[in-house]
């Protein structure tokens, strides 16, 4: 193994590896977006990719069958918060946006989609005033995400408690609607079921015919791509588990073959890679 890159700290995680310099060729490099590469802002609206992102991103992409960005966000958006587009060395990048709900293709620059859950819309309407209905703390404040509507307590005096007083209610006006709540760090989403980061990722995985598999993330709702990835070691495809590490969740770094300190870890680990599969070529 190459001395620069860090250590997994599972069996299954350093033959995830392995298999990764053995043949990146044949390796998919999967990451989440917000927490993973960008850092987590008060205002989501402000949220870019790490500097660092890209330029790792460019380097690594060459040598590997395919990257693909996984996030709950608008592709679209995540496409540009991210500067991914026309950039040398990531013709071939994949965006799956709304996880999985939307996908964007740097070779077509294009976003295809299913069609909206109506559901989106009725709660779109009411939960302004559902919200003051049922005293909301100061500062909660609501997302437009498209194909899914966001609450946020990161502003509120006390975001932690904000947070656990909305989460019962909100889940009750979701299943009112036909959808699901998708809690995360701060912030609970309303949005269709069917679909998340694992299906998402588990689609891609075969559509790719990977050998091997790589995810990073940074909240709940990455753990059903963690779990895919566990189920596809389980069925002989060796995968390695990366949390961007934080103090608000804590559950991701239980489950991760590696743990590092947050985007900026996270960009120096893909630039590592990107650097031991150019010295391996």
């Amino acid at each position: 193994m190459v001395s620069s890159l860090p250590h997994p700290t599972t069996s299954a995680g350093r033959d995830g590896l392995a298999a990764f310099l053995a043949r990146p060729d044949r390796a998919v490099v999967a990451l989440d977006f917000d927490g993973t590469l960008a850092e987590i802002v008060p205002d989501p609206e402000q949220a870019r990719a790490h500097p660092g992102a890209v330029p790792a991103l460019a380097a690594l992409a060459p040598s590997v069958a395919s990257v693909a960005v996984v996030t709950g966000r608008p592709a679209g958006v995540a496409v540009r918060y991210g500067g991914f587009a026309g950039v040398p060395g990531l013709e071939h990048l994949v965006v799956l946006g709304h996880y999985g709900a939307e996908r964007w293709d740097a070779v077509t620059g294009t976003v295809q989609a299913a069609a909206p859950h109506p559901g989106v819309a009725s709660v779109r309407a009411e939960l302004p005033g559902y919200l003051d209905r049922i005293g909301a703390w100061p500062g909660t404040w609501i997302e437009e995400k498209g194909r899914a509507v966001a609450v946020h307590t990161r502003r509120s005096t006390d975001p932690q408690a904000a947070f656990e007083a909305l989460e019962e209610p909100l889940a009750d006006l979701a299943t009112r609607h036909g959808l699901v709540l998708e809690p995360g760090r701060m912030v609970l989403e309303l949005r269709p079921p069917g679909m998340d980061k694992g299906v998402a990722l588990a689609e891609y995985v075969r559509e790719v015919g990977a050998g091997s598999v790589l995810y990073a993330g940074d909240d709940l709702g990455d753990l059903p791509a963690f779990a895919a990835v566990e189920k596809l070691r389980s069925d002989g495809t060796p995968g390695l588990l990366v949390c961007s590490g934080s103090t608000e969740v804590t559950e991701l770094a239980d489950r991760a073959d590696l743990s590092v300190p947050g985007p900026a870890a996270v960009v120096g680990f893909l630039s590592e890679l990107a650097k031991a599969v150019r010295e391996d070529r």
